[in-house]
């Protein structure tokens, strides 16, 4: 993994190595991998799912959990106490990489602004372009498309209407 000097590789990346090799074992692939504070305590959150009908079960969370409680306490990457969660990203997944944005091009999004366009903050339309410099673009209809850059967004996610 490369790094500048003296820079520490951040907690999310060092576990995201540590789990990609479990996940193909597992025949999974990590969706997102999120280390935070919350409240007084720390969380690690792997999100993991596969590219088959009814996604990953709850029984292949487990396992993948077990599985990388042992593999992250023999490897010890994290100072402080936390708790390790496993699960799927859900259908209203969070959109967050670039690659994420790309599987999901032409399906239904909402997007949350951190701050209000003309007094809206969320918008759903057709992802309809992925950005190299960070930004998106959605149809809200046939006659109107917005651009957003990431950065203005508090999130990004697949839409379900229920």
């Amino acid at each position: 993994m490369a790094q500048g000097k003296g820079k520490k590789p951040n907690t999310a990346a060092v576990c995201t190595a540590l789990a990609q090799p479990v996940a193909q074992e597992l025949g999974l692939y990590l969706w997102d991998v999120v280390f935070e504070k919350e409240g007084a305590g720390w969380y690690l959150r792997y999100f993991v799912d596969k590219d088959t009908d009814g996604g990953v079960t709850i029984d292949e969370c487990e396992t993948f959990s077990r599985r990388m409680s042992d593999i992250l306490d023999a490897a010890d990457p994290i100072d402080q106490s936390y708790c390790l969660e496993v699960g799927s990203p859900g259908v209203e997944r969070k959109l967050t990489k670039d690659w994420h944005f790309k599987k999901y091009m032409g399906e239904p999004v909402v997007v949350r602004l951190i701050r209000p366009v003309e007094g809206v903050r969320e918008f759903v339309g057709e992802l309809a372009e992925y950005h190299e410099d960070g930004s998106i673009s959605i149809n809200l209809d046939e006659e109107t498309q917005m651009t957003f850059t990431l950065g203005e967004t508090a999130y990004v996610k697949l839409y379900i209407e229920f």
